[in-house]
C-alpha cells in the first residue's frame, strides 16, 4: 500500500523575485532627496538671494544700523550670497550625475524582470496585440512612456548642467552657453511637472485601487 506523506510545511519556499530591486529602490529615494534639494536650491536663490532684492535690503539694514555702502557693495555681497547658494546646486547637480551614472549601470545588472527597457517592450507588445483589458494596458504602457521621457529629461539635465559647472573648461563652446543654460531650465521645469503628475497618480491609484505602490518603493513589492 502506497503511503501518501503529507507536504512539509519546513521546506522553505522558492525564492520570490522583488517587483523592485533593493539597488532600484535605494536609486528611487535617493534620487528624490537630490532632486528636491537641487530645485530648493533654485527657489531660494530665485527668491530669497535674488540679487537686487538682497543687496536692497542689505543697504535698508545697514542704513539701519548708522553704516553706509554703496550699491555697488551691496550688489557684490548679495551676488556672492548668491554663489554660495549655487555652489550648493552644483553639489547637488554632481550628485544627481552619480545616481544617473549608477541607473544606467544597473540597468544592465538589473534581473531581466526588474529591467526598465524590457517592461517597456513587454507592455508595447501587450499593448499591440492584446485585445482583452486595452484600457489597463493602455495604462501601463502610457505610465512606462512617461518613465522614459523623464530618465531622457535626466540625462538632458545632467549635460547640461555639468556643461555649465565647467564652463571655463568649456571656453571652446562658449557661444553655446546661452543656449544650453535655457535648456538646463526648460528641462527644470519639465521635471517639476513630472513630479506633480507622479505625485497625483501615485496618490489617485493608492486611493483607487490600493496597490501599494508606496510601500512596494520601500519594500520590493512581488513581482506579477
Amino acid at each position: 500500500m502506497t503511503i501518501i506523506e503529507p507536504p512539509r510545511k519546513d521546506v522553505t519556499p522558492p525564492y520570490q523575485i522583488k517587483k523592485h530591486s533593493a539597488p532600484l529602490r535605494l536609486w528611487h529615494w535617493a534620487n528624490t532627496v537630490v532632486i528636491s534639494g537641487s530645485l530648493i536650491t533654485v527657489l531660494i536663490n530665485s527668491t530669497i538671494t535674488d540679487d537686487q532684492a538682497t543687496s536692497s535690503l542689505m543697504k535698508d539694514e545697514f542704513k539701519k544700523a548708522g553704516a553706509s555702502v554703496t550699491d555697488e557693495q551691496a550688489r557684490s555681497v548679495a551676488h556672492a550670497l548668491s554663489d554660495s547658494v549655487w555652489d550648493v546646486h552644483k553639489y547637488f547637480g554632481y550628485c544627481l550625475a552619480g545616481l544617473l551614472l549608477f541607473r544606467l549601470v544597473l540597468e544592465f545588472f538589473q534581473l531581466a524582470d526588474q529591467k526598465f527597457i524590457r517592461k517597456l517592450k513587454s507592455v508595447y507588445v501587450q499593448f499591440k496585440t492584446v485585445k482583452k483589458d486595452r484600457e489597463e494596458t493602455r495604462h501601463e504602457f502610457a505610465v512606462k512612456i512617461i518613465y522614459a521621457i523623464f530618465y531622457t529629461l535626466l540625462i538632458i539635465m545632467v549635460v547640461t548642467g555639468l556643461f555649465l559647472a565647467f564652463e571655463d573648461a568649456m571656453a571652446p563652446f562658449k557661444s553655446i552657453r546661452h543656449a544650453v543654460k535655457s535648456v538646463h531650465g526648460f528641462c527644470m521645469y519639465l521635471i517639476l511637472g513630472f513630479i506633480v503628475v507622479h505625485l497625483a497618480g501615485v496618490f489617485l491609484a493608492e486611493r483607487k485601487d490600493s496597490k501599494g505602490i508606496v510601500s512596494d518603493m520601500i519594500n520590493g513589492g512581488r513581482s506579477d
